[in-house]
């Protein structure tokens, strides 16, 4: 028969380890809040200046019609009721490398490593949430799913085994 003494200890080691899993899971969480902080870029209705490596970029907006310039000329124009976009920032240097916008017709993709810079339309009307930038590509989720914006066509993503940072 198990004594007194023996079920206060099994139910002191049992209280421990049940803190101890607590404290794990809240590390888990805590790990995966920042991880995904990191990873994902923020969106933002920032209308600049903001610095790139082709100039200052600013949004000017007339009614529901933007205009995007570089350095006070314009370099492309869209429609949008509310300006959101997603910034891939250089770590170097804090300038906007890229920028995802998003428009009534859908994702625009502004690249400023070239100049002037490069516009890509996604051509496809959807709602954009979250952005990763990985290497050249742009992985997007949308109210449909997940997209890839590469070498010029949108694509969407069907379930793998990828990590998106």
């Amino acid at each position: 028969m198990a004594s007194l003494r023996d079920s206060v200890t099994i139910e002191k080691y049992s209280t421990q380890l049940n803190r101890k899993g607590h404290m794990k899971r809240f590390l888990l969480v805590l790990f995966a809040a920042i991880v995904f902080t990191i990873c994902a870029h923020a969106q933002s209705n920032a209308r600049g200046p903001l610095a790139t490596r082709s100039g200052k970029l600013e949004f000017v907006q007339r009614d529901r019609n933007f205009a995007g310039t570089l350095d006070g000329q314009v370099f492309d124009r869209f429609e949008a009721n509310v300006l959101t976009h997603f910034d891939d920032i250089d770590d170097r240097n804090g300038t906007v490398t890229r920028t995802l916008v998003q428009t009534d017709a859908g994702p625009v993709l502004y690249d400023f490593r070239a100049h002037p810079p490069l516009v890509l339309r996604a051509n496809r009307r959807m709602t954009v949430k979250r952005v990763f930038w990985q290497g050249d590509d742009v992985v997007m989720q949308g109210t449909r799913g997940w997209f890839r914006l590469a070498r010029g066509g949108l694509t969407k993503l069907q379930s793998s085994k990828s990590t998106y940072r």
